[in-house]
């Protein structure tokens, strides 16, 4: 996968590589929806739906902040209705070792002894697809 540099002057970020990543991801949903754009394409609803109480307001503010910080494409279909589907770019898929870790710290830092993750490993990290919320189990 090849690195995409984003400077601190192009794009009015911190110059600290930690603190431009938060600026990218710090908002609760954002990380959520990369989280579930990993498996592929989403529409609009199948986002909404997977991530339970975000408002539409919220979403389509967050999605925007993401395609113009390039973690995203969004791709519009001349159709009635229209069809609107969101994709992580490469940028957006290099978050799945940082999802994975944030998912190693937690079972070992938080969890009790003999917890068992809903979210397993690999691909189930993705979290849920039926529409029931972040902690939901698929």
């Amino acid at each position: 996968m090849g690195a995409i540099c984003l400077t601190a002057a192009a794009k009015r970020l911190p110059d600290c590589p930690v603190e431009t990543t938060l600026s990218l991801i710090s908002d609760k949903w954002k990380v959520l929806v990369i989280r579930d754009l990993l498996p592929g394409t989403k529409r609009f609803g199948e986002l909404k739906r997977s991530l339970g109480t975000v408002s539409q307001k919220v979403l389509t503010a967050q999605l925007r902040q993401m395609e113009d910080s390039g973690l995203l494409t969004r791709t519009v279909y001349p159709e009635v209705p229209p069809r609107v589907e969101y994709t992580l770019t490469e940028l957006g898929e290099g978050f799945l070792p940082v999802l994975e870790a944030m998912l190693r710290w937690s079972e070992e830092n938080l969890c009790p002894p003999g917890y068992v993750s809903p979210c397993g490993e690999g691909p189930d990290l993705r979290g849920p697809e039926d529409g029931a919320g972040p902690t939901a189990r698929r």
